[in-house]
């Protein structure tokens, strides 16, 4: 039996990048932009506030840029702080490399597995799709969404009944599919 299973975000992740008024760690996107103009040439920011003290953190998305070089859409995205368009910049590589931030995705993503009557069968594939590029380990959801424990998942994968074409220890963020033996 083939099952499809879904890993959803459920809100932004938090942004670890140190706070400079608390050293603290964390800061959370509430979905803002700031956009200003220097003549012809525009910066853009996504503001993030840290979760202990509330200070105000800016993440560059745009620097220096040619007002003509920006695509009208983006920009009116950017005045209007679309929460998609957020969503999208905080994935992206690039701006996550420029800002020197990592983001922690505990809490902020759900397993949909479509249900559990799939759990009674003697042999089950399971093909598990991102929605996002979210780093999980894929023993924890094989378990979450199995029903069983994590150290029940390892004893599955080492008596060779859980068997996958990745490597199912450490952390994936993309499309796998495994196959699992009662």
């Amino acid at each position: 039996m083939l099952k499809n299973w879904a890993v959803m975000p459920t809100c932004l992740p938090l942004v670890l990048r140190r706070c400079h008024a608390c050293a603290s760690e964390r800061f959370r996107a509430p979905g803002k932009f700031r956009v200003n103009a220097h003549h012809k040439l525009l910066d853009a920011w996504l503001l993030v506030l840290c979760t202990a003290c509330g200070e105000t953190a800016k993440l560059t998305v745009l620097e220096r840029v040619h007002v003509r070089s920006v695509r009208p859409e983006l920009l009116d995205r950017l005045h209007d702080n679309d929460p998609s368009l957020a969503a999208k910049l905080l994935r992206d590589p690039g701006v996550q490399r420029r800002n020197r931030i990592a983001l922690d995705w505990d809490d902020a993503w759900r397993l949909d597995t479509g249900g559990s009557d799939h759990l009674d069968r003697e042999v089950i594939d399971i093909t598990v799709r991102f929605a996002a590029r979210i780093p999980v380990r894929p023993v924890r959801l094989i378990a979450e969404g199995c029903g069983l424990s994590r150290a029940e998942v390892e004893r599955l994968i080492t008596e060779g009944k859980l068997v996958s074409s990745v490597r199912l220890c450490g952390k994936l963020s993309g499309d796998f599919t495994f196959t699992l033996k009662r």
